[in-house]
């Protein structure tokens, strides 16, 4: 395509960035907060320890008043449910409520719209000690929270996010820290697709009662979707690249739009002896909700080839590398791309793929929930210059406006992330945010905070509404 008249980003488009509660927050015993599951799991070695974090639970103030600095229009923060709930279910505890009110209400001092995800990797470990997702239980657990949330922030928050990469903790939760799996249990497969099928059933709930108890709400998925590319033109790597594409992308955006499972994730399930079990009103559940827009976090593309039965999962795989399916699809590098100083490829141009795809497959608006760049950042004098965030940045920036002249309905980009925050599985080390926090891995440092280079660049971008990339 010639891309030569391009559109301009919509007036209200939602500027901003993301982070999450178990992440960044920190004070994981402060106000009767009860333990999660990531409180209380054993971390990678050299990675630092979840109490602290960048400390934004006693920092949040400043750390918004930075991005209002930066003209944010929206900041996407979780919420975490052992704040709220200390047990997941029972008594509700207001030091809980009191903090989140006090959260909202200061984005909104600053005009900026708060995006709330319920639920980002950090299951309560008193619920995750009865079985977590595994438990049928879960769906009335997630829905009970659900309604608290409601109740006390409805009148605030316009834009809700259900459960963060839902296809993660599918297919990579071991490294995640959140996949429980029954001791004895004889086909993994099954009882991983069940817990996810739990977790289907939840969010619908969720979304249909959001639209009960806040008519004015908006509320959406925001999983994990990187487009598969075929390794080769051969037919049987074509076949491949469809079959992940639904396994890794398809499954959670075509049950959270339509209300059904994808066909050749089904056949997937059928082969493994895995289809879940649906309870009395599942399928009614899953048809009655219908989400009102779109969020997804983006960070590459990814590539296969068709797979022999003798392929193996890479056990170092994580969100965005090393995925393959025995049978079906074998991940492979992609030689036309380079990668980030972690090992995760850097695709700008399938950025602009992927939004066109889902676009054509559901047909509402998006909103990019992640999107950025992990790096060793340097403080030197006060100043961080990452310049290669900046130009990753933009590269993706370019690719959402093309998007959005080829007629995709975007609302909204929120890279990852606001300020640096502890990694998945990569510590402090791996830096995201626009606002450098003064802390390492190794020990927990002042917390000031500086803005990077990236921060004024992005205050740039913000103030022109996208059309002032310049580095």
């Amino acid at each position: 395509m010639l891309d030569q008249n391009l559109k301009k980003f919509p007036k209200d488009f939602l500027w901003g960035a993301s982070t999450s509660a178990y992440q960044v927050e920190g004070a994981n015993h402060e106000d009767g907060k009860g333990d999660s599951c990531q409180d209380v799991k054993e971390l990678p070695k050299g990675t630092a320890p979840l109490d602290v974090c960048a400390d934004h639970y006693h920092h949040y103030r400043e750390d918004i008043q930075l991005m209002a600095e930066m003209g944010f229009k929206t900041y996407r923060f979780s919420i975490a449910w052992t704040r709220i709930l200390p047990n997941g279910i029972g008594d509700v505890n207001q030091k809980g409520i009191d903090h989140y009110n006090d959260v909202i209400n200061t984005c909104l001092q600053y005009n900026i719209e708060p995006l709330v995800t319920m639920f980002h990797f950090d299951m309560p470990n008193a619920l995750d000690e009865k079985g977590s997702w595994s438990n049928p239980e879960s769906v009335d657990w997630f829905e009970n929270y659900a309604r608290v949330l409601f109740e006390n922030f409805g009148d605030r928050v316009k834009y809700w996010l259900t459960i963060n990469e839902q296809n993660m903790l599918t297919l990579v939760g071991p490294m995640i820290g959140t996949l429980r799996i029954p001791e004895g249990t004889k086909n993994v497969v099954k009882e991983t697709y069940q817990q996810n099928h739990h977790m289907l059933v939840a969010q619908a709930k969720a979304m249909v009662l959001c639209h009960q108890m806040c008519p004015s709400a908006k509320i959406g998925p925001a999983p994990n979707i990187s487009l598969v590319y075929p390794a080769s033109c051969k037919p049987e790597d074509i076949l491949a690249a469809q079959e992940f594409n639904a396994i890794r992308n398809w499954l959670y955006l075509d049950m959270a739009v339509y209300g059904r499972y994808n066909n050749l994730v089904w056949r997937y399930l059928e082969e493994h002896d895995a289809t879940p079990s649906f309870a009395p009103g599942d399928k009614e559940a899953l048809a009655e909700a219908h989400p009102d827009f779109i969020g997804f976090n983006y960070y590459n593309t990814a590539t296969v080839k068709r797979a022999g039965l003798d392929v193996k999962k890479d056990e170092h795989a994580d969100q965005q590398k090393g995925l393959s399916e025995p049978g079906y699809c074998e991940a492979v590098d992609n030689p036309n791309l380079v990668k980030t100083q972690f090992g995760w490829e850097i695709d700008p141009l399938g950025f602009r793929a992927t939004m066109r795809e889902i676009y054509s497959r559901y047909h509402l608006p998006m909103i990019v929930t992640e999107n950025g760049l992990g790096a060793y950042d340097k403080l030197e004098d006060g100043k961080v210059h990452d310049d290669y965030r900046i130009a990753y940045l933009k590269a993706h920036i370019e690719q959402v406006k093309l998007a959005i002249t080829d007629g995709v309905e975007m609302m909204g980009y929120c890279p990852w992330s606001a300020l640096d925050l502890v990694s998945t599985h990569e510590g402090i080390r791996k830096r995201y945010g626009f606002i450098y926090v003064d802390t390492s891995d190794e020990e927990v440092g002042s917390l000031k905070r500086y803005r990077k280079d990236s921060f004024y660049w992005y205050k740039k971008v913000i103030a022109s509404n996208g059309e002032d990339l310049s580095e």
